[in-house]
């Protein structure tokens, strides 16, 4: 899985690297997010420090695309969450 591999890439390497991804939640609102994950919690889920939100948030893979790695050193907490279409 595409997903899992990058977020593993950015776990492996926490202080230079986060991922932006697109986020669908529970009720539909799709977000584009930036994130630092921390671990995977189960197959299908994992911990994050969501940059936008400042704590750590649980994230459903299923519900995460266009996740691209991006330097951490670019990006300060709070970062704006912005809507996607």
């Amino acid at each position: 899985m595409k997903a899992r591999s990058l977020l593993t890439r950015a776990m492996r390497s926490p202080d230079d690297t986060v991922v932006q991804l697109r986020y669908m939640d529970s009720k539909g609102q799709a977000t584009i997010r930036v994130v630092s994950p921390i671990r995977f919690l189960a197959p299908d889920r994992f911990l994050g420090l969501c940059l936008c939100r400042c704590e750590p948030r649980q994230f459903h893979i299923a519900r995460c695309d266009n996740i691209q790695l991006k330097p951490a050193a670019d990006y300060v907490m709070p970062v704006p969450m912005a809507t996607a279409g």
